[in-house]
């Protein structure tokens, strides 16, 4: 019986799902939206709240838990100097998670983890030369 475990296992060893996790995490952290999952993105949320809030204290321990589970020295560096001051007057809910529908390939359910206030901006689209003017280039 799992009465009053929770989390999902992720269908993974104990490692292998703390790898995960902590990549996902980074990632959030790095790029303010990551796509994946809906279990991932469930499963990954609660921790990147838990940092964030590690970010808001800023203080010597909580510098040194928050790069002891981030991968990249730089993301730590963003997260106490950008992410956690724009979080400061929050009480927690720092994360969304949205339904993006299901994957082409498997059929997985997808869903996007976000920070709050992330703005999400278009890539400009490279125009390409027309195939007339390619022909007379040619010609």
């Amino acid at each position: 019986m799992r009465h009053l475990n929770s989390g999902s296992k992720l269908g993974k060893q104990p490692d292998h799902r703390r790898a995960v996790l902590r990549s996902l995490v980074t990632n959030l952290l790095e790029h303010g939206r990551i796509t994946t999952t809906l279990t991932r993105a469930k499963a990954a949320r609660p921790v990147a709240e838990k940092m964030i809030t590690l970010g808001k204290r800023d203080t010597l321990q909580s510098r040194r838990q928050a790069a002891s589970y981030i991968m990249l020295p730089a993301v730590t560096q963003k997260l106490f100097s950008e992410i956690a001051p724009k979080f400061a007057d929050r009480a927690g809910g720092y994360t969304r998670i949205i339904h993006a529908g299901n994957r082409v390939g498997d059929n997985a359910k997808v869903a996007i983890l976000e920070l709050i206030g992330y703005e999400f901006k278009l890539k400009e689209k490279k125009e390409k030369p027309k195939k007339e003017e390619e022909a007379e280039v040619k010609a």
